[in-house]
C-alpha cells in the first residue's frame, strides 16, 4: 500500500511535520497505520506523489525533470528526476509553498500570516482559500507567474505540471508562459506549464507507484 500525505516524514523520528493538516503534525503517522493495518505500507508528500505520476505515463512524461504543483486547499510541490521522486537531505525538496512571494508590491506586505509561523508565504496568496478571498484572476496568475519564476530560476525544471482544483482554470494555460517570461532570468522561458493528466486522481496513482 502507498500512502501519500500532506507534509513529510520526518528523517529524523518518523514523524509528520510541515503539514497543512496540522493535526497531522508530531504524529507517527505511517508506523501507526502500517500498525493498524497489520501490512507494511510507503509514505511520501502527496505533491511528490503527485510529481511522481504526471512524469511517469502523464502530462510530463519523458521528462527528466518534473516539478509538480498543487494549488488546492494549500500550494504544494514535488520534485520527480528520472521517474523518481527526490526529496533531499531535510526531505522538503519542492516546498516553495514556504518561500516568499517574490516581487511583492507595496500592499502585499508584509503578507497575510501562515500556518508555518511566518508572514507573505507563496501559499497565502495562491492556495484556493486566497483565490476564494480575493477572486481577482489577473491578480492571481501575475502572482502565481512570479512564484513560478523564482522556482524555474533556481530549479530550471523540463516541466511544470499543475493539479488541484485552481489548475482546472483553463485560460491559466494560455495566460502563464508570457507572464512567466516577464520575471525569469532568460531572454526565453521554454518550459512547458501543462495541466496533469490524472486530475484529482494522479496523487493517488503516484502513491501506488512507491513500490514499482
Amino acid at each position: 500500500m502507498g500512502v501519500g500525505t500532506p507534509g513529510a516524514a520526518s528523517l529524523r523520528d518518523g514523524r509528520i511535520k510541515n503539514a497543512n493538516s496540522t493535526w497531522l503534525i508530531g504524529r507517527p503517522f505511517a508506523r501507526g497505520l502500517a500498525a493498524r493495518l497489520g501490512r507494511e505500507i510507503r509514505t511520501a508528500n502527496d505533491a511528490n506523489c503527485f510529481a511522481l505520476s504526471e512524469a511517469c505515463g502523464g502530462a510530463a512524461a519523458g521528462a527528466r525533470v518534473v516539478f509538480g504543483v498543487i494549488l488546492g486547499t494549500g500550494v504544494g510541490g514535488g520534485l520527480a528526476i528520472d521517474g523518481r521522486v527526490h526529496t533531499g537531505p531535510n526531505a522538503i525538496a519542492g516546498e516553495w509553498g514556504h518561500a516568499p512571494l517574490p516581487w511583492r508590491t507595496p500592499d502585499e506586505l508584509p503578507g497575510p500570516r501562515c500556518y508555518c509561523g511566518k508572514d507573505g508565504c507563496i501559499e497565502t496568496f495562491l492556495a484556493g482559500p486566497a483565490f476564494a478571498r480575493e477572486p481577482h484572476l489577473a491578480r492571481y496568475e501575475d502572482r502565481l507567474a512570479r512564484a513560478l519564476a523564482m522556482l524555474v530560476n533556481v530549479l530550471d525544471p523540463d516541466a511544470i505540471v499543475l493539479g488541484g482544483g485552481v489548475s482546472n482554470v483553463a485560460q491559466l494555460y494560455d495566460d502563464l508562459p508570457a507572464l512567466v517570461a516577464r520575471y525569469a532570468f532568460s531572454d526565453t522561458f521554454e518550459t512547458p506549464i501543462v495541466r496533469a493528466a490524472f486530475g484529482d486522481s494522479s496523487g493517488v496513482r503516484g502513491a501506488a507507484m512507491l513500490w514499482a
